[in-house]
């Protein structure tokens, strides 16, 4: 895996603002945020894809977004918040954690969407589960 900015940030190289860090996994703020808090996950081992963690560095990297994701809500108050495992734009696996302070900001209903018969998604459930 080529190297990428989210190892710079982790060594230290880098700066960003970092909110947690553990023997396993590193947390820093998005410096192109959705909203205020909007901070990124990242295993320090690289690995593009977050299925191609091992379960171990898995688990880790979900707790360590459940540890920012309390964090987030303990002291900036959002209605919720926001888990999304993205990562086109960075090839090293990452969550972003968003608060979410309206409800509104991901507007995921609003996206032009086609309802999918039963049919169709019993097809799909039998293709990817046989």
């Amino acid at each position: 895996m080529n190297r990428t900015i989210f190892l710079d940030f982790i060594e230290g190289k880098k700066k960003c603002a970092k909110v947690y860090e553990d023997k396993t996994t590193f947390a820093f703020l998005d410096n192109n945020p959705l909203t205020k808090g909007h901070a990124l996950v990242v295993p320090k081992k690289p690995v593009d894809h977050i299925d191609h963690c091992d379960e171990e560095l898995y688990i880790s990297v979900f707790k360590t977004v459940r540890t920012v994701s309390g964090m987030l809500q303990n002291s900036l108050r959002p209605k919720r918040i926001a888990l999304i495992v993205h990562g086109t734009e960075v090839p090293h696996a990452h969550v972003h954690v968003v608060p979410l302070y309206s409800g509104k900001e991901l507007r995921l209903a609003a996206v032009n969407r086609k309802q999918a018969s039963q049919k169709e998604l019993d097809d799909l459930a039998k293709i990817i589960n046989p």
